[in-house]
């Protein structure tokens, strides 16, 4: 079984038609088994992204309220949330310094590579870090995570 974390650059692709939203959709698709890992800000990024999107006039108001729905019944039902803890901060400092990331971005890779280390340690298969955001994936292979990213599949 796949175990993924799914930063918010990728995950918006679930909500949002954009390029790699097909390959997304499928990759994390129930029927696939799959483990789907976000962190606890993913779900405030995602809601701004719907809304943003909206009121930009680039999405319906019907398609967001939909698309909002739907987020927030996986949200509920489809995610395993990471939650934003002291250790968690202290450690996307740390990468947001070495890697001269953005705030959010570098919890998003710190919160990935916590469920990495996770699973490597119980014996488990490496997660692999999902995020359409070049700058992170770079630096989730500077920590050592597998990447995919949605952009590589038009």
């Amino acid at each position: 079984m796949a175990v993924y974390f799914v930063e918010t650059s990728a995950l918006a692709k679930r909500s949002i038609a954009e390029t790699g939203s097909v390959w997304l959709r499928a990759l994390l698709d129930s029927s696939t088994g799959c483990s789907i890992y976000v962190v606890r800000v993913t779900a405030v990024e995602i809601i701004a992204a719907i809304t943003r999107r909206e009121r930009g006039r680039t999405l319906a108001p019907t398609d967001a309220a939909v698309a909002r729905q739907a987020f927030h019944s996986d949200l509920a039902t489809a995610y395993q949330v990471i939650e934003v803890t002291s250790a968690l901060a202290n450690q996307a400092m740390l990468l947001a310094e070495q890697h001269g990331l953005r705030g959010y971005d570098a919890i998003q890779l710190a919160a990935g590579c916590e469920v990495h280390v996770r699973y490597l340690a119980a014996g488990l298969p490496a997660v692999t870090f999902v995020s359409s955001d070049t700058e992170v994936n770079v630096a989730a292979v500077a920590a050592g995570l597998p990447i995919a990213d949605p952009n590589a599949h038009p």
